[in-house]
């Protein structure tokens, strides 16, 4: 299998820029449902074309639900939505669109952790609509625009459930606390295949 990018856009990008804006204005609750309903219908359909047998990624994102909802506790939630993911994305590793789209949907789970994940799931949800869409091989331009394109998609259905004066806003120290790490984010690069913890990196 060629190597593959897994994040076809980068933190400098003028969509990327503003959907961080936007989520910086909203609660945690907001975050979590809008990446999980963003995941569902538009990431995980890629993976469940591949395995359409599979429900692990669909229940790790409704573990982040019964979190918010108080049915489960966080330290499952997390459980739940890291070993699915990993293993999904372990098991994908010959279809690179439906493994970035379990990368997408294990990043949307985790905000249930810390909505920091949120553009995790976007850098890597863009990847992963982009390969659908445009079949492995093509040129990055392609690719590029697609992603693009995807990531206003994004931020116009969060701002379709935005609340407006949020009164609690999330406190998303981007550049201190990124899926990346510090270095990474402000290089507008990133670790592909990470995702962020309280004590360092996970690999998904």
């Amino acid at each position: 299998m060629a190597k593959y990018r897994k994040f076809l856009l980068s933190w400098s990008e003028p969509c990327i820029q503003s959907i961080m804006r936007a989520l910086e204005t909203q609660s945690k609750d907001t975050i979590v449902n809008w990446c999980v309903d963003y995941a569902e219908a538009r990431v995980l359909p890629i993976y469940a074309a591949e395995y359409p047998s599979d429900s692990r990624v669909h229940v790790a994102l409704g573990a982040a639900r019964e979190y918010l909802a108080g049915h489960i506790k966080l330290p499952l939630a997390k459980a739940i939505a890291y070993c699915s993911c990993r293993d999904a994305a372990r098991e994908a590793e010959d279809h690179p669109a439906a493994r970035v789209a379990v990368q997408a949907c294990g990043q949307a789970a985790l905000t249930a952790h810390t909505p920091l994940h949120s553009i995790g799931m976007i850098f890597y949800g863009t990847a992963a609509i982009a390969y659908s869409r445009a079949g492995m091989g093509e040129c990055g331009e392609l690719y590029h625009r697609i992603a693009a394109a995807e990531c206003a998609k994004a931020e116009t259905a969060l701002r379709a459930v935005s609340v407006r004066n949020e009164a609690h806003p999330a406190q998303l120290a981007w550049w201190k606390n990124s899926v990346f790490g510090r270095r990474d984010a402000a290089a507008h690069g990133g670790r592909d295949g990470f995702s962020h913890t309280e004590g360092g990196l996970k690999r998904l």
